[in-house]
């Protein structure tokens, strides 16, 4: 029973996984300052890196000799001491159930580890910035300052708010805020309450008048009418 258990899960993360190389919340496009993900020439000691590895983009601060620090999401450490098997690249499994138990660190990886197969946007965000970032070398070592085991909240403490901190001083996140947005945008909408009641009706036509799918069908409905 356990087996079948863990198979389920195993095949539930990897159709999730596959979710992981859209960008939802992206930057917009823009071919300025994006590089060859292999000449580490390009980059200076305290640039801030952007990939886009996953739902978010993804942020790292470059420390020279090949080397970033940058904010991850990961179970494995939470269940294993053995410095060997942490150390790996971070698979999309470990990230999505590290994002679930809000375990993270602030890790050092390879360039190309940290990419993980994506382009590498450099500084693009001191365009949309008003303050003056820090100088690079500055920026370098609050970085190297907070590597190690951190808290992590997918909207309140992420990869963006570890790297804004680091150059500019203060933590933020641009993605979060779009996202946020978006959701209020979501439920301001009278059509999103309709929307809820006509899928709660036919939950309940083909579910039956049971609390578990009435109650929260009505609740959903009754929140979105108050906040709309």
């Amino acid at each position: 029973m356990k087996s079948s258990l863990l198979d389920l899960l195993l095949i539930f993360l990897d159709k999730i996984s596959l979710l992981v190389n859209f960008k939802l919340f992206g930057i917009p496009e823009d071919n300025g300052g994006t590089v060859d993900n292999h000449n580490v020439s390009y980059f200076k000691r305290g640039d801030l890196l952007e990939v886009p590895r996953t739902l978010f983009i993804h942020y790292g601060i470059y420390l020279g000799n090949n080397k970033v620090a940058h904010l991850m999401p990961d179970i494995l450490p939470a269940l294993s001491d053995n410095a060997c098997l942490t150390e790996k690249v971070v698979t999309n499994k470990r990230l999505i159930l590290g994002v679930l138990a809000k375990v993270a660190s602030v890790r050092v990886d390879t360039v190309q580890d940290f990419a993980y197969g994506g382009r590498i946007i450099v500084n693009h965000m001191d365009n949309s910035y008003n303050t003056k970032p820090y100088s690079n070398e500055d920026v370098a070592l609050r970085a190297e300052k907070l590597v190690g085991a951190t808290s992590y909240s997918l909207l309140w403490d992420n990869c963006e708010h570890f790297v804004t901190y680091c150059r500019y001083g203060i933590p933020m996140s641009f993605q979060t805020e779009k996202f946020c947005k978006t959701v209020k945008r979501i439920i301001q909408d009278q059509r999103s309450v309709f929307v809820s009641g006509v899928s709660g009706l036919v939950l309940i036509l083909c579910m039956g008048l049971e609390p578990f799918t009435t109650l929260p069908s009505l609740l959903i409905t009754f929140i979105l009418w108050m906040a709309s």
